[in-house]
């Protein structure tokens, strides 16, 4: 168990913790929200020991090991799956020993602990692991040095997933990795055997890999069972009484000051005047939380052009002369939202650099709009800024027949500020830069945006306000990214990249969810089916009532222990705290299959008519 007790930090001078405290149970999954700035990744180098507390303890069971992704894997000459292996450093040492060692004895001991530790399916284990975060075979056994930075960050992230620490510390895991890996790594998280908390933005995630929200705000540390959702949901109506319960304070406070004002210099009213005003000293003031911020993107609105803006037919396109799609026969109207689906390495990049000009046609023909313009943001191009540059000096350099009074409003309408504008890029956030180069590439106003990854270092406000410019945006999008809430709120269009070719996914996105999961191939259309009787459809009915029953019953019963399990005081207890974990553990095995059996009736009754 995880316990954070009064802690107080300050950076140069600015408090970040004022005697905040938490509790984590053994076990659970956890995300930690907050705002940016707000302290998350301090609080994981506190709790790494790498900077000293102020006030305050934070405490972890004897020998608990803390794991966290490193800032890079070295380029080394190891491969991926040895990079991995040596991640866990018992069963390297373990391993080394048993090379040199004599003793029978220790021997014995050692060849005891490799089998406790499951030592001779490790490389299984690795294997699986990097497969999951996009590495197939033949890649596993590539040194370090061929993969670029991005990449071997998802080599970190594969090697302390591998060593499986008992307290894991993840700070923005998906930032780098693809639709697929972000699904994979979901799934990975909801049986990972050990406690996690996790910083992110990413509003799947928080809603299916955790049991929990840490919130950080006000210097403070709240722990709100439940999925990000239902914290949103708790903090949304907290708020609301709060503001009201302020505003009734407000009133009461002016009433007895009016009193006070009015008859304190009168004798007779002396008493009670003062009396008022020991009340108004007494009283607490109620505070509500802070709304959250209000991030904007303004996209300058394009002219309407005639339909298509872009058209393929037959078009190939690759590099070095070895095509990677070939018969691309597609459409874009200057109304669409497509979302670009595919498996990591398919093409979604190298079509959509198709798209923005960057990579000429191989074959066939495409077709643009003569006054087609076209924004295009890829993550890299967050990395190509001038570091030593503020962002109005890269606004001036796009438009030097500008004023600054304008240029500010078009910064302004990134939500980058008077503080910001002035501020050198290599200064700014993660966030502050992306804001910066979607502002660069939709400056001209451009028909067709293409979007590949746009989320990285957003937070949930910016995300949100993103997701809103683009739905009221009259320009066409076409979207890259593994952020599943925004491509379900923006995209209208699927368009599935696999096997050299782009066409129309005809399901929806909780579909491809299952399918990158299961690592089926979509399903082929099947042969008529013969009429089925009314019988058999109230069957089905019946069976999916029962199945859906059986969810509610196991979801109530996996929340009640949830709430058994984040008590501070059962964990006195070992004995009993490994009981109800057992419990915990044995409810949501079998919520994964009541869900599974759900589904398939659902399925059934659907396929039926």
């Amino acid at each position: 168990m995880l316990r954070i007790s009064d802690i107080s930090y300050s950076i140069e001078g600015r408090p970040l913790f004022e005697n905040a405290s938490a509790t984590i149970p053994t076990g659970h999954k956890v995300g930690l929200v907050g705002r940016n700035g707000a302290g998350k990744t301090t609080l994981f180098r506190l709790i790494r020991g790498e900077i000293a507390l102020e006030g305050g303890e934070i405490s972890l069971p004897a020998r608990a090991r803390i794991g966290g992704v490193a800032q890079e894997v070295p380029s080394s000459s190891t491969s991926l799956i040895d990079t991995v292996l040596e991640a866990d450093t018992e069963r390297a040492a373990l391993l080394a020993e048993s090379a040199t060692a004599t003793d029978a004895a220790r021997i014995a001991e050692i060849q005891t602990r490799l089998t406790d530790i499951d030592a001779w399916s490790a490389e299984g284990r690795a294997s699986a692991i990097l497969k999951g975060l996009g590495f197939d075979a033949e890649a596993q056994l590539r040194p370090c040095s061929d993969f670029s930075g991005g990449w071997r960050m998802r080599v970190a992230l594969a090697g302390v997933l591998f060593a499986q620490p008992d307290l894991l510390l993840l700070d923005e895991p998906t930032n780098y990795l693809d639709l697929e890996g972000a699904l994979w790594l979901e799934a990975y998280l909801q049986k990972y055997p050990h406690t996690v908390l996790i910083i992110s933005h990413d509003r799947g995630l928080l809603n299916r890999a955790v049991q929990g929200i840490l919130h950080l705000d006000s210097k403070k540390l709240t722990y709100w069972t439940g999925p990000y959702d239902q914290f949103a949901r708790q903090m949304a109506e907290r708020r609301a009484v709060l503001t009201a319960e302020a505003k009734k304070q407000d009133a009461r406070r002016a009433h007895l000051q009016a009193f006070v004002d009015r008859f304190k210099a009168k004798a007779s009213k002396a008493a009670q005047a003062q009396s008022r005003v020991k009340q108004l000293e007494k009283m607490e003031t109620i505070t509500p939380p802070e709304e959250a911020r209000q991030m904007v993107f303004t996209f300058p609105e394009p002219e309407e052009l005639s339909p298509p803006i872009v058209n393929l037919d037959g078009a190939a396109v690759g590099y070095d002369d070895t095509p990677i799609l070939r018969r691309l026969s597609l459409r874009i109207d200057q109304d669409d939202r497509i979302a670009l689906l595919g498996r990591n390495g398919e093409g979604k990049s190298t079509l959509s650099k198709l798209l923005a000009g960057k990579l000429q046609t191989m074959g066939g023909q495409i077709t643009r709009s003569s006054k087609l313009r076209i924004g295009y943001f890829a993550q890299h191009q967050v990395d190509e800024l001038f570091i030593d540059e503020t962002p109005l000096q890269h606004l001036q350099r796009m438009r030097p027949a500008e004023g600054q009074p304008r240029l500010r409003a078009r910064l302004a309408g990134f939500g980058l500020g008077a503080d910001q504008a002035e501020t050198a890029v290599g200064r700014l956030s993660g966030g502050q830069k992306a804001r910066l180069s979607l502002l660069l590439a939709t400056l001209d106003a451009p028909h067709l945006l293409i979007l590949d990854e746009p989320t990285n270092h957003l937070d949930m406000e910016s995300r949100e306000a993103l997701t809103e410019a683009l739905n009221s945006y009259s320009g066409a999008v076409v979207l890259v990214s593994h952020d599943m809430h925004l491509l379900s709120l923006v995209a209208d269009r699927l368009w599935l990249v696999k096997d050299g070719a782009v066409a129309p996914f005809d399901q929806d996105l909780e579909a491809y969810r299952r399918l990158l999961l299961q690592g089926d191939e979509p399903e082929k259309p099947k042969a008529p089916k013969k009429k089925v009787s009314r019988d058999d459809v109230a069957t089905l009915r019946s069976e999916v009532r029962k199945c859906e029953e059986r969810v509610t019953k196991l979801t109530d019963m996996r929340e009640k222990l949830a709430v058994k399990l984040s008590d501070p005081a059962l964990y006195d207890r070992p004995d009993e705290a490994a009981v109800w974990q057992k419990k915990y553990a044995e409810v949501m095995e079998g919520l994964d299959r009541a869900e599974d059996l759900w589904l398939r009736a659902q399925e059934k009754l659907e396929a039926a008519g």
